[in-house]
């Protein structure tokens, strides 16, 4: 475990020798280098889709994000001249940047254009990011909204609002992304003109790929733990972790001691999946018979593995009256739904559709017609 992986001081300055030191934050070096590889590439961005298109505001917005980021950085660690990267939000933005890469990669090999992959990972990773906050924050309600166990006072509103929005410390729960995503994702097809079932085939095998890097965020942080076990691999988190306290507070453990009790790493598991997962629906991506088919297979292969990791979990306890955790029922949910969207998918012809869809055809055009091609007479058969 490493919540913490390491600091970047804010205070230093770069010794260029005759035209002395440059702070690298702030009105610094870095804020330079940004500004001189970031403006260039937002004149080409505006020179191919014009500022009306969202794809545009998009590149600018991230641009103009990282630009404040790095110019504030230094009042954002007055207190310790530091800022900590965190080993979850650093396994994050990796997951983020190698399932875009991936996707990208996967379409320019298709043939079509890769910067669809990048425009695509913003608009889910974005929505995932908000959704698994969400369904956090109301699957534990009480530590948001609920008094102070300490003095028994209820937080202010800006006392809630500070810690609904404070991800440094974990608290996302990826069932509530894959809710939410899909939407985002559709109306993004809708808007670039893009098959959203054969971009499905691509996407979900990078989809993969991201929660392999995500699940070693959660080792890292120590969130997601398993249950007590004594194999060879169990793992034993430091006094003060994630698990340390779950396991004080239930009583399982004295605040004295110096570790954990020895637990399955259902977070290295997870990752596993993951790339397994992601292993399976690459290579099966072409043998596919019909455009969907990889969409479907991993839709119905995570939550068989997530329901079986929710066994060895223990940091949830069962909902509505039965052992089941509130994972294992949305599981359950969205197992039955992949099962019959794969259902539907064998109700069409076979065949596999384009991934970009044409202007005047609309997405319509994204599903196999079911009349064969006209094949024309010779010429000299013709009257």
């Amino acid at each position: 475990m490493r919540s913490i992986l390491f600091t970047i001081p804010l205070d230093g300055r770069l010794d260029l020798g005759p035209f002395g030191k440059i702070p690298v934050f702030g009105m610094g070096l870095l804020l330079a280098l940004w500004c001189l590889i970031g403006v260039p590439v937002l004149l080409l961005d505006f020179r191919r889709n014009g500022w009306k298109r969202f794809e545009f505001f998009t590149t600018s917005g991230v641009w103009l994000v990282v630009a404040i980021a790095l110019f504030i950085a230094p009042e954002l660690g007055i207190a310790n001249h530091a800022i900590p990267v965190y080993g979850y939000g650093m396994m994050l933005f990796v997951g983020f940047a190698a399932s875009a890469w991936f996707a990208a990669w996967r379409i320019r090999r298709e043939g079509g254009d890769g910067e669809i992959a990048w425009d695509a990972a913003i608009w889910i990773f974005v929505s995932g990011i908000v959704g698994s906050r969400l369904f956090y924050v109301v699957q534990y309600a009480d530590r948001f909204f609920g008094p102070d166990p300490a003095n028994g006072q209820r937080p202010s509103i800006g006392q809630m609002l500070k810690a609904i929005v404070n991800l440094p410390d974990g608290g996302l729960v990826l069932y509530g992304g894959l809710l939410i995503a899909p939407l985002a994702y559709y109306l993004f097809c809708r808007r670039r003109r893009v098959s959203p079932l054969a971009l499905g085939d691509i996407v979900i095998s990078s989809m993969f790929l991201g929660l392999l890097f995500g699940r070693l965020g959660c080792f890292l942080h120590g969130c997601c733990f398993g249950d007590q076990c004594d194999l060879p691999w169990a793992v034993s988190f430091p006094a003060h972790s994630v698990p340390f306290e779950a396991l004080v507070s239930r009583g399982y453990l004295s605040q004295d001691a110096l570790r954990s009790l020895p637990l399955h790493p259902t977070q290295l598991y997870d990752s596993l999946n993951g790339l397994l997962l992601l292993l399976v629906t690459w290579a099966y991506y072409p043998f596919r018979r019909r455009t969907g088919e990889v969409l479907a297979i991993g839709w119905m292969a995570y939550p068989v593995n997530r329901f079986l990791i929710e066994i060895l979990r223990g940091d949830e306890s069962g909902k509505f009256g039965t052992a089941l955790t509130i994972s294992q029922w949305v599981s359950l949910a969205l197992f039955a739904a992949g099962a019959a969207f794969f259902g539907w998918l064998q109700t069409r012809p076979p065949g596999r559709t384009p991934l970009q869809v044409t202007p005047d055809a609309g997405l319509a055009s994204a599903r196999p017609s079911r009349v064969p091609p006209r094949v024309d007479a010779p010429q000299a058969a013709r009257i």
